[in-house]
C-alpha cells in the first residue's frame, strides 16, 4: 500500500480554494499544515497537495527536490502514521503540506517532521471533533 496515486493527490480547484479558505492549519517547521473535511465520495481517506514557495527557493530544481522528499516521506508513513490513527469518517480529508523551511533539509530530517506533523494533525483533528460533539450536545 505504499503508493501515491493520482486519487490520493489534491487537484481540484474547487477544493483547493475551501481549504485555504475555511481550513485550520498549524505550524509545525518546516511545514504549515492546513487540514479540512469535506462532505465527498472517496477512495482514499486524505487528498494531499505538497507546495514549494517559489518566492523563497528561485530555482525550480530545489522546488522539486525538497517536493521529492515530501512525498516520498508522506508514500512511506501515511498508512501507519495518519490512515491508521485517524477516526472514522464518512468525509475526506484535505491535506496541505507547505514547505516553509530556510534551507533544504536532508530526507531523514524531513522524514521525522512530518511523522510529526502527522501526530499533531491527528491530535488536533480529534480535539475539534470533542468541541463539535459538545456543541452539538
Amino acid at each position: 500500500m505504499n503508493t501515491f496515486n493520482k486519487e490520493e493527490r489534491l487537484c481540484s480547484r474547487k477544493y483547493l480554494d475551501l481549504l485555504f479558505k475555511n481550513g485550520s492549519s498549524f505550524l509545525l517547521y518546516p511545514y504549515r499544515v492546513s487540514h479540512l473535511y469535506v462532505p465527498a465520495e472517496h477512495q482514499f481517506p486524505v487528498q494531499v497537495v505538497i507546495n514549494v514557495a517559489k518566492k523563497r527557493y528561485k530555482r525550480a530544481v530545489d522546488r522539486n527536490q525538497i517536493k521529492r522528499r515530501s512525498r516520498e516521506a508522506y508514500r512511506l508513513q501515511k498508512e501507519q502514521e495518519l490512515y491508521a490513527l485517524l477516526p472514522e469518517s464518512e468525509e475526506l480529508l484535505l491535506l496541505s503540506l507547505q514547505f516553509v523551511g530556510k534551507k533544504i533539509y536532508d530526507y531523514s530530517f524531513l522524514e521525522k517532521k512530518l511523522a510529526a506533523a502527522f501526530k499533531k494533525l491527528v491530535s488536533t483533528i480529534e480535539a475539534d471533533k470533542l468541541k463539535k460533539a459538545d456543541g452539538a450536545g
